[in-house]
């Protein structure tokens, strides 16, 4: 992955999960990375792991993509600390799975502003550091909850309408930004076994059976892939699974 090096990735949703796995993949390519998420100390404990492998410290920034002004707030800092950005990853969003019971206000309300309004928001506040790069990309991670042709599967029907809006913002971004050096691109990943560069199953992915769930290795290579095409192409990536997928069996 030569072509990344030296590219300035911003990382939303990176203490855990999807999104370390993405930071700790992007920096052994040799990117600079800044992590941003909820947990400020999580983050600190990948961006230390990242340190011991690479001897490249990520910078971090607590965040709260419900919370418009915590969105503000870190657009300011990376904004002050950093010239132009190349790469955005809208990895960050708030899962809540089906209940039988009333949902509070509050957790609606943080479904639906994390995964719609705050990647909006943090898209457009980043947008002029990304017109200052040659290579500029924005790539958000959606869901196959995000598909028009999608099951409802266990989660809940905020997050089913969170990951149509983000879907729709991710789209509506490639339009506005046609006739631009920006791509916005989107991955819907199915349900996914959360493991991390450097562990025996991560190694072990690649042979998985048909009948396997999907693993944060196979988005991240989806990431890579997409985000190394030709600037002419802009990728929407579907990644199916049987087990997990779009109709889950």
């Amino acid at each position: 992955m030569g072509e990344l090096e030296g590219r300035t990735v911003v990382i939303t949703g990176a203490a855990r999960g999807l999104g370390a796995a993405l930071a700790t993949s992007l920096a052994e390519a040799g990117c600079n990375l800044v992590l941003c998420a909820r947990n400020l100390a999580a983050l600190e404990a990948v961006a230390d792991g990242i340190a011991s492998a690479t001897g490249r410290r990520p910078a971090c920034i607590a965040m709260d993509l419900a919370e418009s002004e915590s969105v503000r707030q870190a657009v300011d800092a990376i904004t002050r600390a950093h010239e132009h950005i190349d790469l955005l990853i809208n990895n960050g969003a708030m899962w809540l799975e089906a209940r039988d019971e009333p949902l509070p206000v509050e957790t609606v309300l943080g479904v639906i502003n994390s995964a719609v309004t705050g990647t909006f928001l943090f898209s457009q506040g980043l947008l002029p550091l990304l017109r200052r790069s040659a290579n500029p990309d924005i790539v958000t991670i959606g869901s196959v909850s995000g598909l028009a042709n999608a099951m409802l599967d266990g989660v809940s029907v905020p997050f089913y309408a969170a990951k149509r809006g983000q879907t729709a913002i991710a789209e509506g971004l490639r339009q506005m930004l046609s006739g631009t050096p920006v791509r916005s691109i989107i991955l819907h990943p199915p349900d996914l076994d959360d493991i991390q560069p450097g562990e025996p199953a991560w190694a072990e992915a690649p042979g998985r059976a048909k009948s396997a769930r999907a693993t944060n290795r196979d988005v991240v290579e989806a990431v890579l892939f997409a985000v190394t095409r030709p600037r002419n192409v802009s990728l929407s990536i579907v990644l199916d699974a049987d087990h997990g997928g779009v109709f889950p069996g």
